[in-house]
């Protein structure tokens, strides 16, 4: 391995537990240590590739890494990169769950955090309005996200995620495109491997075909059900890990009641005090989904990894497959386009986690002071969401 390889993963190791505050702040730190500092990569080139990945599915800052490591080294520093990225974040999320539920640490959990369930809350809520407020620049993008919220709301069922995403991104790129460039897509597509594209559905089929078909008292059948989950939640989910919320309190507290909401905020709310991408939180989800699944806490084990490898892996799969075709897929206005209805039904998709995750924290006064003051402070200040759950944790040991 080169010396200029060595440093990079070096570098990456360090903003692998350096990189607090999400996907926004992430790409400001890979900007001043990966581009100013190390010169891997062009300021252009960053942001060319940040804004690539914001048209795939998956994690953007998890893609963004992985795409200046295939710049910086290749396929092999690619692969090196993203786990080192997405472990140790995992690693500890995991252990927050074994600790929650295998060390009889329960009720201790619950005494300290019962002030941060409804900070995390807050957080979903200023996620969602900032999200809003970038996205919602159209009548159209506007009435995509409100009528997916009583959508979401009434029929909580996993597979209206994806309908919804494919709606929006074809109502918005056939209002937003001119009649153009079908020559350029027909250019483009020609070239594409088709066999990897075989190889990327195959995969999603295959554990879905298993699931359906082992049975579920194997003690087989639960880990692959889970990557199922996870990886089909990875293709769908635009936007990034405030996307990833919604979806999973759907699928895994309201459909399948594998976790209680209490739980799902509480591992939410730790997640935001760590470095690292916010897509480690399914790794307390695949853990606390297998809390019961062998000894020593072996099972959550495996959920952690099943459940952090099957959300990833179809982000990570997409940004390698498409980097070598980037310069040809930006210039199509069509995909383009499907980005404005995407996020907008992304943002219905907020809006309505925002009113089910309100139900576990209640309407006491307190609790919705919490939740209003939380918004308010991220809002009108400078204090990130870290700090805030820190404070709430405090309150909890203290009063």
């Amino acid at each position: 391995m080169k010396a200029r390889e060595l440093l990079f993963i070096r570098d990456v190791t360090l903003f692998t537990f350096t990189a607090f505050g999400g996907a926004q702040a992430h790409v400001g730190i890979m900007l001043r240590e990966f581009v100013h500092k190390r010169h891997y990569i062009n300021e252009s080139e960053l942001l060319e590739l940040n804004a690539f990945t914001q048209l795939l599915p998956g994690p953007s800052s998890t893609q963004t890494i992985i795409g200046i490591a295939y710049k910086v080294g290749g396929l092999r520093l690619a692969i090196l990169t993203f786990l080192i990225w997405i472990f140790p974040s995992a690693a500890v999320m995991c252990a927050a769950a074994m600790a929650y539920s295998q060390l009889g640490q329960k009720e201790q959990f619950d005494q300290i955090l019962r002030f941060v369930q409804p900070v995390a809350v807050g957080t979903v809520g200023y996620a969602a309005f900032r999200l809003a407020k970038s996205v919602l620049k159209t009548k159209t993008a506007a009435w995509l996200a409100f009528a997916a919220v009583p959508v979401t709301l009434i029929l909580r069922n996993a597979f209206v995620f994806p309908l919804l995403i494919l709606i929006g991104g074809i109502i918005s790129s056939a209002l937003e495109t001119s009649e153009e460039e079908g020559a350029l897509r027909v250019k483009l597509f020609a070239a594409i491997n088709r066999q990897k594209v075989v190889y990327f559905l195959g995969i999603l089929l295959l554990f879905a075909a298993l699931g359906a078909i082992i049975n579920q008292t194997s003690p087989f059948s639960l880990p692959i059900r889970l990557f199922e989950n996870f990886y089909r939640n990875g293709i769908i989910i635009f936007g990034g890990g405030q996307v990833l919320i919604p979806l999973m309190f759907t699928e895994f507290v309201e459909m399948k009641a594998y976790l209680t909401s209490s739980q799902f905020l509480t591992g939410y709310a730790f997640q935001q005090i760590i470095p690292g991408p916010t897509f480690s939180f399914t790794s307390f989800l695949g853990a606390m989904t297998m809390k019961n699944a062998g000894s020593g806490g072996l099972g959550q084990i495996v959920g952690s990894v099943v459940a952090t490898l099957g959300i990833n892996l179809p982000g990570a799969i997409l940004v390698l497959f498409f980097v070598p075709f980037w310069s040809d897929l930006k210039k199509i206005t069509r995909i383009k386009n499907s980005l404005s209805g995407i996020n907008a039904v992304a943002v219905g998709f907020m809006i309505a986690a925002f009113i089910f995750l309100m139900k576990p924290v209640g309407t006491n006064l307190l609790s919705l002071g919490l939740v209003l003051s939380t918004f308010l402070i991220l809002h009108y200040t400078r204090v990130r969401a870290p700090i805030i759950i820190l404070v709430g944790i405090l309150m909890g040991i203290f009063l």
